[in-house]
């Protein structure tokens, strides 16, 4: 394919076959084809870590045979491959992942205890594949919060003005532009202000909130400015907000069409994918898709 695929991961769920159906809409958007892929557990005794050599349809397979009956009128003249692997669920999605622009899934799975949110395949590869993941989350999730107003399609995205992301932000905008959506960006900020104070010091002065905000804004304008060149049809909505980023985002994903947030860079210190807390709770939360989007790498 010259065109990476947009991998729509199924279980035969409903959660799954909602998350294909989100798939299907992407690879419309994107003018790409639409890889569909049931992976079958390994047994516990067998080896996890290995995958099954390459990818190929498997003809017995009930869950791609059901996913097919499912896409009937709903994937017509679109480049859709039905592929089934074994191996560990979550080290086998993330391979694919290097193998395409985008990874659609379900919040949850047929496995897992029914309580859970979030299920672990769902973390794992949000946190480890090479490409932006999207989690379609189950439809009624109440969230709290006053989320921003005015009609029309929304993307939302955090953006972290004391080290912003390019990837995560170019996603977002590419995103609202394909959409022909608004882009809320969530720009957040620490306050109330607690400053650590060794014995003896005297404490700093006061700080106006309404400073901060307004810092907090040139920042983030600046950073955008690029973006806004690049997508002038986007329209903008900067959000400056104090506090927690986590509840802002949730609360802004009440009927918005995505939440776009980053995956934090690997450390010197800490080599290993890390998720990041603000990640970590959009994704138990919110209640539209979220799409977590891999770092830059140092080259780009």
């Amino acid at each position: 394919m010259s065109t990476l695929p947009v991998v729509a991961a199924v279980d035969g769920s409903d959660d799954s076959l909602r998350a294909l159906e989100w798939a299907v809409d992407a690879a419309r958007r994107r003018a790409a084809p639409l890889r569909v892929a049931h992976v079958r557990q390994y047994a516990h005794w067998a080896q996890p870590e290995v995958l099954a050599a390459g990818l190929a349809e498997q003809p017995d397979d009930p869950v791609l045979g059901q996913v097919r009956a499912h896409l009937e009128g709903l994937a017509d003249q679109l480049d859709t491959e039905y592929v089934g692997v074994e191996g560990a669920v979550g080290a086998v999605l993330p391979e694919l992942g290097a193998a395409a622009q985008l990874l659609v899934l379900g919040s949850r799975g047929r496995g897992g205890f029914a309580s859970l949110v979030l299920g672990s395949t769902s973390m794992a590869t949000a946190r480890d594949a090479e490409c932006p993941v999207v989690v379609v989350p189950r439809p009624g999730r109440e969230v709290h919060g006053e989320a921003p107003g005015g009609p029309g399609s929304r993307v939302v995205v955090g953006l972290k003005v004391d080290g912003p992301d390019e990837a995560t932000l170019e996603f977002a905008f590419a995103e609202a532009a394909r959409r022909g959506a608004r882009l809320q960006a969530v720009a957040a900020y620490p306050w109330p202000a607690q400053p650590w104070m060794m014995p003896g010091e005297m404490p700093p002065p006061i700080v106006d909130q309404d400073v901060i905000e307004d810092e907090t804004r040139v920042l983030a304008d600046g950073f955008l400015a690029p973006y806004r060149e690049r997508h002038p049809d986007v329209p903008i909505q900067l959000i400056p907000a104090a506090g927690d980023a986590a509840g802002y985002l949730v609360a802004a994903s009440r009927g918005a069409d995505l939440v776009v947030v980053g995956r934090h860079r690997r450390r010197l210190l800490s080599p290993v994918r890390m998720m990041g807390s603000v990640t970590h709770a959009v994704l138990l939360h919110a209640a539209s898709p979220v799409a977590v989007v891999p770092p830059a790498s140092p080259a780009d």
